[in-house]
């Protein structure tokens, strides 16, 4: 069976320890120290994780985050690349999938924010991997769009949702979908076929977490 997880977090570690603590990511005010002690806690402090959730625990989620933070980065590093096995969120019968779409976004995170950068070459089993995850989740964060909402990725599927009005169609690789619809909008290489209005409105909305 393929461990795509895996492969993604040893890439993600890779780039991570290459790049050093303070190159930039595209989440904003997050540089590479930044996004490693967030996995840190998603992964090793059940009792902050839920703060990355629930916005009552998330100014405590925060403080232990930057408590992380101030870690030894090749420590933080080899925490990302080794997770524990007790992790809810990494253990091998949680890893594949719950951290797939994880890794392969933060992986993105750091390689987009680097200047001339250029899409991956996905493995097709990759890509279908993505794709059971995009569908569902487009049909969750975009069921209110206003609009007739088409969200192709040819070659591995298509779905419709939104609440109606005139079509839109969002068309794109799996994981170039994956990432828009986790808010990366503006570094996702998708395509957008309908009103100009509507498609900028859904370039600006709010589909992260």
């Amino acid at each position: 069976m393929p461990r795509y997880a895996r492969a993604e977090r040893q890439s993600l570690a890779d780039l991570l320890l290459a790049l050093g603590p303070d190159a930039p990511t595209i989440n904003e005010g997050w540089a590479t120290r930044d996004l490693a002690a967030h996995l840190v806690l998603r992964e090793r402090r059940p009792d902050a994780a839920g703060g990355l959730l629930l916005p009552p625990l998330r100014a405590y989620a925060e403080r232990v985050r930057l408590q992380i933070a101030a870690r030894p980065y090749p420590e933080l590093v080899t925490q990302v690349r080794r997770p524990p096995v007790w992790s809810p969120v990494s253990n091998p019968l949680t890893d594949e999938l719950v951290n797939t779409v994880e890794f392969f976004i933060h992986h993105e995170d750091v390689r987009r924010a680097a200047p001339g950068w250029q899409p991956r070459e996905l493995s097709s089993g990759l890509e279908a991997t993505l794709w059971k995850r995009a569908a569902p989740l487009a049909r969750m964060r975009l069921r209110r769009f206003p609009a007739d909402l088409y969200v192709q990725a040819p070659g591995y599927g298509e779905i419709s949702t939104g609440r109606g009005g005139e079509p839109l169609r969002l068309v794109g690789a799996p994981g170039e979908l994956t990432l828009f619809l986790s808010g990366r909008q503006r570094v996702a290489r998708v395509q957008l076929d309908g009103p100009a209005a509507s498609a900028q409105q859904l370039r600006n909305a709010s589909l992260g977490m």
